[in-house]
Order: C-alpha cells, then structure tokens, then sequence
C-alpha cells in the first residue's frame, strides 16, 4: 500500500467531540485512535451523520451480533481490507464467532460448508459485493431465515462496508496498530 493520501485529523481539525471519541474508540480497539474516524473526522458534519448511520446497523441494528459480525468479515474478505479485517476479528470473537470461524471467513471458505443460516447470509453477502444483486433464489433463501426489516438492513450492512473498503483503499488508511503496554 502506497502513503496514506489523507493525514489523520489533530484535535483541531476534528472538533473536541470527535476527537475525544476517537480516544475512546482507541480504548475499545486497543489501538491507537482508529485511522478510519481520524480521517473521517475531518469532515466534521459527514463524520457525525456516518456515525449514527453506522451504529444503526452496528451495534444498533436488528440482526444479531453474530451475524453482523460475520457478514462484516466477509465483505472485508471479499474486499481484500485488512483494515476491517483487523478491527472486526475482536468485536467477531466478542459476538460468539469462534477462532476457526473467524478464520474460515477471512480464508473466504465457500458459503455451503457453513451451517444453514451462516451459508445464506455468506452466499448475500458474497453475491451483494460482487453481482451488486442479489438474484431470486438468494432473495428467497435471505427470506427464508430473515425478517422485511432484517433483510433491508443486511442490504444496507453489506452495501455500506463495501463503501468502506472503497473508502480505505482508496485513501490508503492503514490497518491500526495495537497499543503496546
């Protein structure tokens, strides 16, 4: 990956609110302060309209944590973002996802070696990044195991981390780095 295209915002750039979240954040993460809201933050007003969409599907949303957390996976799979990758492998173990699961996800294993549940939301999301569609068998398999307001928001879950991915490749924010003691 090239340098970063964009700096990390300095308390002035980002306001006092965003940047003492960004601190707080680093105190969940384990990191320093995440380089994807230092970045963001520099957009003041966007930042704090992102935020409150993205913590209504996570950790907000109606789907389980679960299955937030190995959908997220597997878009940043699909992706190629080690940034997301790096963030969402704790907050995955946190929500119930097993070592080796976390692990089969990242390895991009197909979505029908998965327990039932697991193989459609995989097979979504895999055919969501990729087709941008998802087609009327998949729908129908979605709705097999996910309710109306479920099935928007894994739409909008997968839709809004592909946006991401794009975000951080194309401005090059590396993956944060753990804090050491």
């Amino acid at each position: 990956m090239s340098a970063p295209r964009l700096a990390p915002g300095t308390r002035r750039d980002l306001g006092w609110p965003a940047w003492a979240f960004t601190r707080l954040a680093a105190l969940r993460t384990g990191t320093g302060p995440p380089a994807l809201f230092t970045v963001l933050g520099r957009h003041r007003g966007l930042f704090r309209r992102w935020l409150w969409f993205a913590a209504g599907l996570m950790p907000g949303g109606r789907l389980p944590r679960r299955d937030t957390e190995l959908v997220i996976l597997r878009v940043a799979a699909v992706r190629g973002s080690e940034y997301e990758l790096r963030h969402h492998t704790s907050l995955a173990r946190s929500a119930g996802l097993t070592g080796a699961e976390i692990d089969r996800v990242r390895d991009l294993a197909p979505a029908s070696s998965w327990p039932r549940r697991d193989a459609v939301l995989l097979d979504a999301a895999d055919a969501l990044v990729r087709d941008r569609d998802l087609d009327d068998a998949r729908w129908r398999a979605l709705r097999a195991e996910l309710s109306d307001v479920e099935c928007l928001e894994l739409c909008l879950l997968v839709t809004h981390y592909d946006m991401l991915a794009t975000v951080i490749t194309t401005l090059r924010i590396p993956p944060d780095e753990p804090r050491r003691c």
